[in-house]
């Protein structure tokens, strides 16, 4: 009698094996894509609740309460010689015109700490615009004018809503948002753009405090950064790609900078600051180091890039010149590298990117001092726009969160365009083959 087992199976159970395994395949893909896109979705969903949490965090910076005041500029407290000395108007007690001000309107406030915490109602640059005003225009003395000036930045932040609710509030604070009510009831309280937040430098009070100083170090820094690291990345990749020998040393040079670009920044920075500054004695905090920090940074990945872009084009581009009589050296910068230019462009543009959102490597370099003025060179002291919100998210004052976050939308807004542009020059200039 035959064994069973080595009965050959019928057309039938064949077909049901192969439905059943096509089945398994099948639900095995479903659950894959399944998988992909709930990755996808829960992406942009942390993406979304990051965005919504800085844009709701910052967007208020962009605006700040000012007070109508009527201001007497009083001679005898501003110039009481009479001459109109620059340097006399310039010291004189501007604090005292707008303290004045404030104490008509509210006559009832008698008691001293009553006294001192309506003094503290207005903002640290009060009597500065005050005396720029005065120093502009002179006839001012003698007169009288309704003044916007700006609150104190715990009171801006307590007309926005941002100290809490009534009943957390303490007594100091009621008695502000009492004053807030009854400067509100007279429209003598206004919200206007923030305009300091753009032209100012870094400051200890936050209504005074800017982003200007550190936008233009971060400027002067990547001038520095993509005027050496463009040229000498991709001079570096030329030669690498269509000029040197494949031996033992330009092995080792490849597999070095692909090593080093996924070396952390913060390697960088220690590099910059042992030999630009300690040994070479460039000055300390200045975009001059700070671009040389990240042309290190950003050489790897500007060069990794080129020679890919190099790669793309066919061959046949380099026989057909070499062909018709074109010399390596013609071959390479008449026919492939301007083929190649798009793909190069977007990989500087993204390492530049890259470089714009970097601290590490600066804070090793001294770039996390606190900077008043406008750097004016590349080698004056100087602060960029992420160590910027490092130093005010690391600051106590309730005020200097939402201008971190502020800032945080500011170089967001930098990165997306740098990005959008270099997504912009690929599919615009790329050629496909």
């Amino acid at each position: 009698m035959s064994d069973s087992s080595h009965q050959p199976l019928s057309r039938g159970h064949t077909h049901d094996i192969v439905m059943a395994g096509l089945a398994k395949r099948r639900s095995a893909e479903k659950r894959f894509r399944l998988f992909g896109l709930a990755s996808i979705v829960a992406g942009l969903i942390f993406l979304l609740v990051l965005f919504v949490s800085i844009i709701g965090n910052g967007y208020s910076a962009f605006t700040y309460s000012n007070v109508a005041l009527d201001i007497t500029f009083d001679q005898a407290v501003i110039d009481p010689e009479g001459h109109r000395n620059p340097g006399t108007l310039a010291a004189a007690d501007y604090d005292t015109l707008w303290k004045a001000s404030l104490e008509k309107l509210f006559p009832d406030v008698t008691g001293r700490q009553q006294k001192r915490a309506l003094n503290a109602f207005m903002g640290f640059s009060a009597d500065k615009r005050l005396k720029d005003m005065v120093i502009g225009d002179p006839s001012l003395i003698g007169t009288t004018k309704t003044i916007w000036l700006p609150v104190d930045d715990t009171i801006d932040m307590l007309i926005k809503g941002k100290l809490g609710k009534e009943e957390e509030l303490n007594e100091r604070h009621l008695l502000d948002q009492a004053w807030i009510k009854t400067l509100q009831d007279q429209n003598r309280i206004r919200s206007s753009f923030n305009r300091e937040f753009f032209t100012n430098g870094d400051s200890r009070e936050p209504e005074a405090a800017g982003i200007w100083g550190a936008v233009t170090g971060s400027a002067l820094t990547l001038l520095i950064t993509i005027g050496l690291s463009l040229p000498i990345g991709i001079a570096a990749a030329i030669y690498l790609e269509e000029f040197a020998p494949r031996n033992r040393w330009t092995d080792l040079i490849e597999v070095n900078i692909n090593n080093l670009a996924a070396v952390p920044s913060i390697v960088f920075g220690l590099l910059g600051l042992a030999v630009f500054i300690n040994f070479f004695g460039l000055p300390r905090s200045s975009p001059l180091v700070g671009g040389l920090v990240l042309t290190l940074m950003t050489l790897p990945v500007i060069i990794i890039a080129a020679r890919s872009a190099l790669k793309s084009v066919p061959p046949s581009v380099r026989e057909a010149a070499l062909g018709i009589g074109a010399s390596p050296v013609q071959m390479v910068f008449d026919h492939v590298l301007p083929l190649a230019v798009p793909g190069i462009m977007t990989g500087a543009i993204i390492g530049t990117a890259r470089a714009l959102g970097e601290s590490a490597p600066l804070l090793m370099i001294g770039m996390v001092a606190f900077i008043v003025d406008i750097p004016k060179t590349f080698t004056s002291a100087a602060t960029v726009l992420p160590v910027q919100i490092y130093l005010w998210a690391d600051s106590p004052e309730r005020a200097f969160n939402e201008r971190t976050s502020a800032a945080i939308m500011v170089l967001l807004a930098f990165l997306m365009i740098m990005n959008g542009f270099a997504v912009y020059v690929r599919r615009r200039y790329e050629r496909r083959w």
